[in-house]
């Protein structure tokens, strides 16, 4: 038997968010070590999160933000599976993370598959077309390339972007929220303003 007591179960709760079973059922499996526990509730929400991802998700809302000093205003539309969920707590402190994101670092996309072939092809064609690429032997250019478009995703996707100050991507946060939420979740589109910018 592991050695856990109740507020040990609370404290995981706390931390992952997960029910109170799968906490205790993680605490039991980990001999009672609250990182171990949450390293296998993590794995299992990640687990879960990706068999829910091809669920349809037609609910969820509509919100806006703007900045302080009203220069700068986002409107983002975030998808979950039902009406329940759109109105939790957590849900909508996650809408609305996301467009303090989305105002903060100006995504053009939501993810690399909704870039226009187009301006993918530009990017691509400009980035080969490099000085330094061109310096390069000819067999790893397209190596060197594929970084780039790696580090530009992060820059120009808002799902590759890096969430705050933290390791995650915005991709790690919507998979966890995924995780513990119960319902597929996908960013469907959004639009920024900034006063002044160029029409």
């Amino acid at each position: 038997m592991a050695n856990f007591s109740a507020s040990d179960v609370k404290e995981l709760r706390d931390r992952t968010g997960a029910g109170f079973m799968d906490c205790k059922h993680a605490l039991e499996e980990s001999d009672g070590v609250l990182e171990q526990a949450m390293t296998l509730l993590r794995e299992r929400g990640l687990a879960s999160a990706a068999k829910r991802a091809g669920r349809e998700a037609r609910d969820g809302l509509v919100s806006s933000y703007i900045h302080p000093g009203g220069r700068v205003g986002v409107l983002i539309e975030v998808n979950c599976e039902t009406d329940f969920v759109a109105r939790t707590e957590q849900f909508q402190k996650l809408v609305h993370d996301l467009a303090v994101q989305v105002a903060g670092l100006a995504p053009a996309y939501v993810d690399v598959d909704r870039i226009p072939a187009a301006d993918l092809e530009a990017k691509n064609a400009a980035l080969l077309a490099d000085e330094a690429t061109q310096k390069k032997p000819e067999h790893i250019r397209p190596q060197i390339v594929e970084g780039q478009l790696k580090k530009w995703y992060a820059e120009v996707c808002l799902m590759e972007q890096p969430f705050r100050d933290t390791d995650l991507s915005v991709r790690d946060l919507v998979t966890a929220a995924i995780a513990t939420i119960g319902e597929n979740i996908r960013v469907r589109r959004f639009a920024r303003y900034a006063l002044g910018e160029e029409l």
